[in-house]
């Protein structure tokens, strides 16, 4: 069925992650009993891990610019787990990128291990990358808050007929502006906000959706996030989370028919622990009433590797932009949204979500 030819912008950990597990899933051999762990699709609409190819790639940081992408993914200041080193060196180079927003000032105050460190190569022609390279989509992996780079990424894609992926909360595949000019031109987006395979969103979600199946009434709820790679240190600029905090609140939110006032519910990233690197640390409360109005709450605590968490969702929105590509399907796919994503132009019950997905993948449904 052909290689899905892909790019990245931002090679940070959660590049890192995809790529090696794109290498880790496509060096099993598909008799292998473990093929399919840790993913909800080894073969998702006839497209497996091994046909996923990045042949371009966007970065800002003088020890990845420059760079072979193989190389790239393990350079400062990425700190996720490495589970697959065995790459092969066919991979693009990176490319510098515009920086625009995409980097927080408050990052010069902390050791160059930890942050960023801007390249002086002069930006590269995106558009003309992408163009060269046969990029098909491209995915967003750039700093929570980069409005003005993701934006411009955005309308290179427009340009060049390249499929975007936003895997961060800047409002691009849920902004009806945006997605009307997707359409038009018979381009696939999908969007925006990534949820983790195994998150604090997606369990923070189905938690809430528990106690209201159940009979509960939710009076006030919490989730506080803290973890010790850059996107917390990124996040410690608290200018850059209003996106991002409308993004996880509604996603919770959208799981009551009445939602909580602003004063009775706080969702969003705590702090910045470097010690922690990629490991993510997650305490999540909700308080209710339940059977003649006696009180309960639950609490509840999650450890788990950030980056590899989102990378298993993003295998699965790769195929799924790639079957809407097969079948000329243009604008926001809906339901690839809803299930992957923690703000897509509609919100839908994730055993919805999911239902309609697999609808997708047969070719039942067209978004």
């Amino acid at each position: 069925m052909g290689k899905i030819r892909v790019g990245i912008a931002g090679i940070g950990n959660c590049a890192s992650s995809l790529i090696q597990g794109i290498g880790y899933y496509s060096s099993l051999n598909k008799d292998e009993g473990n093929k399919d762990l840790g993913l909800m699709h080894y073969d998702l609409g006839g497209y497996r891990p091994h046909d996923i190819e990045i042949v371009s790639a966007f970065d800002i940081d003088r020890r990845k610019v420059g760079k072979p992408l193989h190389e790239a993914i393990f350079a400062k200041p990425n700190c996720t787990k490495v589970f697959y080193s065995n790459l092969n060196n066919s991979g693009p180079k990176v490319v510098m990128g515009e920086v625009l927003d995409g980097i927080s000032h408050h990052m010069l105050e902390y050791p160059e291990d930890q942050r960023f460190v801007v390249s002086d190569e002069k930006p590269s022609d995106v558009e003309k990358v992408l163009r060269e390279s046969g990029t098909e989509m491209l995915i967003n992996y750039l700093p929570v808050g980069s409005e003005k780079a993701t934006a411009f990424y955005a309308e290179a894609c427009l340009n060049t007929g390249v499929s975007f992926i936003n895997c961060i909360p800047v409002f691009i595949a849920s902004d009806e502006s945006w997605t009307k000019r997707f359409e038009q031109k018979g381009i696939p987006v999908i969007g925006d906000d990534i949820k983790s395979q195994i998150g604090a969103t997606i369990i923070h979600r189905a938690l809430t959706k528990l106690f209201i199946d159940r009979g509960v009434k939710i009076d006030r709820t919490y989730q506080l996030n803290f973890g010790g790679n850059t996107d917390f240190l990124n996040m410690l600029n608290h200018s850059r989370l209003k996106s991002k905090k409308v993004s996880k609140t509604e996603a919770v939110q959208s799981q009551m028919d009445n939602p909580l006032q602003p004063e009775n519910i706080h969702i969003g990233p705590s702090d910045y622990v470097p010690w922690q690197k990629d490991n993510k640390i997650c305490y999540l409360r909700i308080e209710g009433r339940g059977f003649a109005g006696m009180p309960l709450s639950l609490e509840m605590r999650l450890s788990v590797e950030d980056s590899p968490n989102s990378a298993g969702i993003v295998i699965d929105a790769i195929r799924c932009c790639r079957l809407a590509r097969d079948r000329s399907i243009g604008g926001p796919l809906t339901s690839v949204s809803a299930y992957f994503m923690k703000h897509p132009i509609v919100q839908i019950p994730d055993n919805d979500a999911s239902r309609m997905v697999e609808e997708f993948i047969q070719g039942k449904r067209e978004r």
